[in-house]
């Protein structure tokens, strides 16, 4: 049997690409909440519902994707549609999940664009005190996933002191590359993983993808003029295979990139990002927005491919090698190195620029924590709360 009968015979009776991508453009409408939300609701939908696969092969593709930099729930995303379908699956599940927040968030950039004195009212205050409590909640709930013994909590606070008294670019990618190394030292204690993940049909050469990766990763270091197609997918590409932990983490690369250089303000910044945070899908979509301040429709294309392709590399290069990350204990310890790495990456980055450029008086600090209690005790919908501060702060500052 040939390779291409081996593959017409593993994705026989699998729904055709256009049903997926229509299944994952519902979720990529409805799916509010942020990357966990985003879980539990592929979970019910493919798991639970659909039994396109096992509850224990779903776990183990969770485990991958939150090992590898990216976005891990749209990661997961593509990663069910190519499980389904191929490469042509993986496509489609990802062009419906994050088609919808992508073109919303670049609507909401050319009309700053067009109205640029809407980015100076109390609204964009309320948003931005709206992300201190959004970070916050991150970095306390990754805390509790990631830094689960005194090492990874070590790791996790030296990161934080390194960045906070240097906190250039450069040291941030050196700091986790350490991160890894200490983990690998340290050999940190994982759980047993159990063998539950068949792929249908392995790819050809997955090193070709590592290959590409890497290659793309350092074009994105070389200088380009500043606002050019090509300079906004350098940036995008260079956070998206930079970041590991999914969307809050990207803040701090991406205001290093857009905001030091003072290509948009850290309050236009802000509120794009409380924006996203409003938005159904992914919120690496916050590239869109980015990149619609730059160069309009072309710049928001450039910098949602850009952002989300090296984390789609890394999947179909890594679901082969998954048996080997599966056994190898010191390459796992070295990536939960990396992963207590960006707790701390996190917690620099709820100080700089998070807290500095939204809180200023004893008023902030109360809006905060009332924002706070609302996310964490009072489980107010992430959506609403980003509307309601926007509305409050409009009304209050």
């Amino acid at each position: 049997m040939t390779k291409d009968n081996v593959t017409k015979a593993a994705y026989a009776g699998a729904l055709p690409a256009w049903h997926i991508f229509l299944l994952f453009l519902r979720l990529g409408l409805t799916s509010f909440g942020g990357p966990a939300a985003h879980l539990g609701f592929f979970h019910d939908e493919f798991v639970k519902r659909r039994r396109w696969l096992s509850a224990a092969a779903y776990g183990e593709v969770v485990a991958l994707c939150q090992l590898l930099p990216g976005p891990a729930s749209s990661q997961v995303g593509l990663t069910l549609g190519f499980l389904q379908r191929g490469y042509r699956g993986a496509a489609a599940a990802w062009l419906g999940f994050t088609l919808p927040s992508a073109v919303l968030m670049t609507l909401f950039a050319l009309g700053l664009g067009l109205w640029p004195d809407a980015g100076q009212g109390g609204w964009i205050t309320g948003l931005k005190l709206f992300v201190v409590a959004v970070v916050a909640q991150a970095v306390w709930q990754m805390g509790k996933t990631l830094c689960t013994d005194a090492p990874r909590l070590s790791i996790a606070v030296v990161v934080a002191v390194v960045l906070l008294i240097a906190g250039a670019a450069w040291m941030q990618i050196l700091v986790l590359l350490a991160a890894g190394a200490m983990g690998a030292v340290m050999r940190l204690p994982q759980k047993r993983v159990e063998e539950a993940l068949t792929i249908p049909v392995q790819p050809r050469r997955p090193m070709v993808f590592l290959v590409v990766f890497a290659a793309l990763l350092l074009l994105a270091f070389l200088p380009l003029a500043d606002g050019s197609l090509a300079w906004i997918g350098s940036e995008l590409y260079r956070a998206g295979a930079l970041v590991f932990g999914g969307g809050h983490v990207v803040l701090p690369w991406l205001q290093g990139s857009f905001v030091v250089p003072g290509h948009l303000s850290a309050d236009t910044f802000l509120a794009g990002y409380g924006m996203a945070q409003a938005m159904p899908g992914p919120l690496f979509t916050f590239s869109a927005f980015l990149g619609g301040i730059e160069a309009g429709w072309a710049g928001a294309a450039v910098a949602v491919v850009a952002v989300f392709l090296p984390g789609t590399l890394l999947v179909f290069a890594g679901l082969p090698l998954w048996s080997y990350i599966r056994s190898h204990a010191a390459a796992r310890s070295a990536l939960a190195g990396v992963n207590a790495g960006v707790v701390g990456l996190l917690l620099a980055a709820l100080y700089d620029p998070v807290w500095t450029s939204a809180v200023h008086d004893a008023g902030g600090i109360a809006f905060v924590l009332l924002a706070w209690v609302s996310l964490v005790i009072w489980r107010v919908p992430v959506w609403i709360l980003a509307l309601g501060s926007a509305l409050l702060g409009l009304l209050v500052f």
